[in-house]
């Protein structure tokens, strides 16, 4: 696979040097682009590193560890949008995306992937970070979303409009696959010479992985979310 050049790598944050400066223009001289730019460069950099350890130690605490951490943060990220904010709330987004997730990572190493033994770092690892993230994406939408029809409509109909806007993204990805778009693992193992119709298989999984984690995560969350008083 080509290897890219770091210099080269610079190139592609011109577009990135843009959007950051009308960010930080129209939005009130907020450095929000430029410091998640930077924290994506250098949290990517050193997650290089801990993968190339991960994937020579095959300890499954340590792998649960991981997966732990995920959980953690991604819930953490998720309260960040949310009005309301206490443990309570956090329990719930924890519980959300813990279930959700946790049930179609099981799946899919398990029954899809049938990897014996079933903790095999190299596919564990990968595949929950982007269950768990997808998770946590379609579940910040959905808290956002809920949090503002709540103060005007029934619960039913909150949880209704809240479910529809977090699986936009999903169900527009399902329908787009193909046709205007190559989804990134796919592209990834073609452009490292994988036969694109073992790429396609793998594909279908991944989608399908992560629209049921996000759906799972997001009807946890709005059920839990019902036993909270109305603000």
């Amino acid at each position: 696979m080509y290897l890219i050049p770091l210099e080269h790598i610079a190139y592609i944050f011109i577009p990135v040097a843009v959007v950051a400066y009308v960010y930080f223009k129209w939005l009130g001289n907020t450095y929000e682009v430029a410091v998640a730019s930077l924290r994506m460069i250098v949290q990517l950099l050193l997650i290089g590193y801990v993968l190339i350890y991960l994937f020579e130690n095959d300890s499954v605490l340590l792998g649960l560890s991981v997966i732990v951490v995920m959980i953690t943060v991604s819930s953490l990220i998720t309260l960040r949008n949310i009005e309301q904010k206490s443990m309570h709330v956090y329990g719930i987004i924890f519980v959300a995306i813990a279930l959700g997730g946790t049930v179609n990572l099981f799946l899919v190493i398990d029954w899809v992937l049938a990897l014996d033994p079933l903790y095999e770092p190299k596919y564990v690892i990968p595949l929950a970070g982007m269950i768990y993230a997808n998770a946590m994406n379609s579940v910040s939408l959905a808290a956002e979303r809920f949090s503002n029809e709540i103060h005007v409509n029934s619960y039913e109909k909150a949880r209704a409009v809240a479910l529809k806007a977090s699986l936009i993204p999903r169900i527009n990805a399902f329908l787009a696959v193909g046709l205007v778009s190559l989804p990134g693992m796919m592209t990834g193992q073609i452009l490292s010479g994988v036969d694109p119709l073992i790429a396609v298989r793998y594909q279908i999984v991944v989608m399908a992985m992560i629209i049921g984690s996000s759906g799972l995560s997001v009807i946890c969350y709005l059920y839990l979310m019902r036993q909270l008083p109305k603000p």
